[in-house]
This record gives structure tokens, sequence and C-alpha cells, in this order.
């Protein structure tokens, strides 16, 4: 078995490591490999992710705005049939709720402490994807990396031995939207990501208004790809 890990990312403010090189950024959008340098290896990334038998995910962010209905967090692994498994929380009411979720063949089940069993829910009513869409080789959460507009080299960051260079870009809500469905798909979201030397995505960050109202939220997404197969079948 191959596994590449994508080491799961720290929420929002501790994404960049102190040990940072200074940043470079043109007036075409690019950097001092160009544009299209980084294109290419945010499609290199999108490739390796597409490509994998197995993926497990991370996307959090510390908190959503008051008063508002939403994704707090999703972990789990999954396919590209698509399939999910795994633990979501949301937030709605004020509090947070957790549950375990399977989501396969266009449905999507949870069993909380409410719900001693698997029980089909809509996870729209929740302000949150389906979670299996995400891992769609063909508009999932990898159509970010080729999506991305107005590219810069943000300099580096050291994560262990590995040094991770940062590419920067703007997402328009439309995209957006595919991921958080309450995301505004008019706006336009900032996006950092960090590759390794050999363009593996080991996490991309993405901040605007994911909800209603002028707050920004700011979600990460860490990625973890394996060659062996998982099997997920509904409950």
């Amino acid at each position: 078995m191959r596994t590449r890990h994508l080491i799961p990312a720290l929420l929002a403010t501790g994404l960049l490591l102190s040990a940072c090189t200074g940043s470079s950024d043109s007036s075409d959008g690019g950097s001092a490999g160009g544009g299209d340098d980084l294109a290419a290896r945010l499609a290199d990334a999108k490739k390796t992710l597409d490509e994998a038998e197995t993926i497990s995910i991370s996307l959090s962010t510390k908190s959503i705005p008051d008063g508002v209905t939403g994704l707090l967090s999703a972990k789990g692994k999954g396919n590209h049939s698509p399939a999910f498994t795994g633990k979501v929380t949301v937030v709605t009411g004020g509090a947070s709720l957790g549950a375990d979720v399977i989501a396969t063949g266009g449905k999507v089940y949870a069993k909380t402490g409410f719900l001693p069993d698997f029980t089909a829910i809509d996870p729209e009513t929740l302000k949150a994807p389906d979670p299996a869409t995400l891992l769609e080789a063909d508009g999932g959460i990898t159509e970010i990396l080729t999506s991305t507009e107005k590219l810069s080299e943000d300099g580096q960051s050291r994560d262990g031995k590995d040094v991770l260079t940062s590419i920067k870009g703007a997402l328009p809500g439309s995209i957006v939207s595919t991921i958080i469905p309450s995301a505004s798909p008019s706006k336009d979201f900032t996006v950092t990501y960090r590759l390794d030397d050999d363009d593996v995505l080991r996490d991309a960050t993405i901040t605007g208004p994911f909800y209603p109202g002028d707050a920004s939220v700011t979600y990460v997404v860490a990625l973890e790809t394996s060659d062996t197969p998982v099997t997920i079948k509904a409950p």
C-alpha cells in the first residue's frame, strides 16, 4: 500500500509557521515561475487526489457566525463512487450537534445520540453538503484546485522536515457553493494552498462569506490519499 500523508491543518491562524521566507507577487498574478507554472502544480495536485482509491478528508472551521445553522466539521474517508463514512458536526439553534454519517448512492444517513439508528436526512436543511459529493472526481472539492484565479506564490513554510510552498488565489463563489451550499455564489473567496516539492497538497484554507451577513468564515481542508480501496454501504 502506498499512502501519501497530507497532515491535518491547524485551523485558521496557525496555518503558516514561523519559518517563512518572503513572498513573491507579480502584476500578472504569477510568481517567479509564472502563473502558468503555479496552475500546473495545482493541476498535478488535483490529479493525484482524483486518481486515489481512497481519500481521508478533514474539513473544519473554528466557529460560524451567531444565529446561523451550518457545518462546523466533517472528518472521515471515502471514494470517488462517491461515498463517505465518518463524523460530521453542525451548529444549529446555537448548539453543536455531532453525528456518525454514511453517504452513498445519493443519500445521507446520520446517527446521533437522539437517533440510535441511522436515519436518512437532507443535509441541505443543515446548510451542510452531502459529504460524499466532496469526494467526486468531477465537481468535488478537488475542483477548486483548477478553478482558482489570480494565482501568486506566497512564500514557504516548514512542516517538520518538509518545506512547503504556499500558493494563494481567488475562488469564484459559484465553485465554493458546491462545497458549502450556503456560500455566496456571487462573491469571491480567498484561498491558500500548501504543496510539497512533489506537488502533493498538504492543506487548503478558504476564507469568505460562507453564510449570510458580512462576517467571513475560514474553513481548512486537509486530505490523505491511499491506494487501498474502501467499501461503503448504506446502513
